[in-house]
């Protein structure tokens, strides 16, 4: 008789990926703190020898927020999603870079490229971390883990971290356990040594209200929930999350690897450094909005897709946040008639605060190869300069 083979679960997490990418286009900065979520005009300038001047993070101003940053710059407090200005008061002489979304999505397709070449069993988490359902290969797991980081390393020039495991849970904490360019192979068996004594918080899916929460009830590490009474979890956390919560303690999860799954929806948006006003500011608006459409038809077309759906998302000065959909006859994908839908939707939101953020969505997805009509690409998309100047009065219900 075939008994069912074990588990053994991947995952892989690029190395500070974003600065990594830099950072093979600025050597000299190795070793240094460098912090990625600049404007373009913090890009390098070079100078007449040669040699390159960076911005630095003292003289940043503005609202930005980091989006990655080197090791060196993490042992001096600062950290993804923290405020530039507050990051700029920790390390002052940190480097300042710009962000650049079109490298790092070329970067992302060569490494998960090169994973697929040995194990085609992906699940991909986004742009620089995926599992891989190693189950079926043979060979040794050390071996197939260096096999792996081998062809990221040849494909990119980056470093990786992977663990692997009987499930996605003990793989996700593991591969942080080595960082960076780290290999950790962990079996059930290790659970009471390697992973009960980590913070509670290393669990994904245990934010920052339960880990508190968890506290007070005197669960630090994840071994005190793995010892913890089922009934006391669910009395504080509810019947599903206190049982997910003991399961998890343990180890055990029994999640498949998804290697594929339909985009439910496409979207990008930006903040801008400082408010934008409606009118005063209308060349501004006008220009980011349009750059927006582009960027959503973009990945639309990348990812074979068109939608029927097009919203519009707006935050102003106050934090107010609204948002308006249109449900088109015919999917879309040019940029020309997402924009146009995109701004029937801004015709029925007043404007009368400055704008902070500008997002473009699109939903309600289709493979282009299963829709017959598209609609017209001839339709005029005129006037749409104007609005930011003369909005309509909203929609009544709207």
């Amino acid at each position: 008789m075939n008994e069912t083979a074990p588990r053994r679960i991947a995952h892989l997490d690029m190395d500070a990926f974003y600065a990594s990418v830099e950072l093979l286009r600025y050597p000299e900065l190795k070793g240094l703190p460098v912090v990625i979520g600049g404007r373009r005009i913090d890009q390098p300038t070079t100078l007449p020898d040669g040699s390159r001047c960076f911005a630095r993070l003292r003289d940043y101003v503005g609202r930005g927020v980091i989006t990655t940053s080197t090791y060196e710059a993490r042992a001096l407090g600062v950290f993804s999603a923290m405020g530039l200005m507050k990051a700029a008061r920790l390390a002052p002489d940190a480097i300042l870079l710009p962000v650049d979304f079109d490298a790092y999505r070329q970067y992302s397709r060569r490494f998960k490229a090169a994973v697929a070449a040995i194990a085609p069993e992906i699940e991909d988490r986004g742009i620089d971390e995926i599992y891989i359902d190693l189950t079926a290969l043979p060979g040794d797991s050390l071996e197939i883990g260096r096999r792996i980081k081998q062809a990221v390393r040849e494909a990119t020039g980056l470093s990786c971290s992977i663990a692997i495991a009987p499930n996605k849970l003990l793989a996700k904490i593991g591969s942080e356990l080595q960082k960076p360019d780290g290999l950790t192979i962990l079996v059930e068996d290790d659970i009471p040594r390697r992973i009960w004594p980590l913070a509670v918080s290393k669990i994904n899916g245990v934010g920052p209200k339960a880990t508190e929460k968890l506290a007070a009830l005197g669960v630090i590490a994840i071994g005190d929930l793995a010892r913890a009474d089922p009934a006391q979890l669910q009395a504080h956390f509810g019947r599903g999350y206190g049982e997910w919560l003991h399961r998890v303690a343990r180890g055990i999860d029994e999640r498949p690897v998804i290697t594929h799954s339909e985009p439910k929806s496409i979207s990008r948006e930006t903040t801008f450094e400082r408010d934008l006003h409606p009118r005063q500011d209308r060349p501004a608006l006008s220009a980011a909005f349009t750059a927006l459409c582009e960027q959503v038809a973009n990945d639309l077309a990348r990812k074979g897709y068109v939608a029927r759906t097009v919203g519009l998302k707006l935050r102003f000065d106050d934090f107010h946040t609204v948002t308006r959909d249109l449900t088109l006859p015919h999917p879309v994908g040019d940029a020309a008639m997402i924009r146009r839908a995109a701004g029937a939707c801004l015709k029925r939101i007043v404007l009368e605060h400055r704008i902070r953020l500008l997002g473009v969505r699109t939903s309600s997805l289709f493979p282009v190869g299963e829709v017959a009509d598209l609609a017209p690409a001839e339709e005029s998309v005129q006037g749409e300069l104007e609005l930011f100047t003369h909005p309509e009065p909203p929609t009544p219900g709207a």
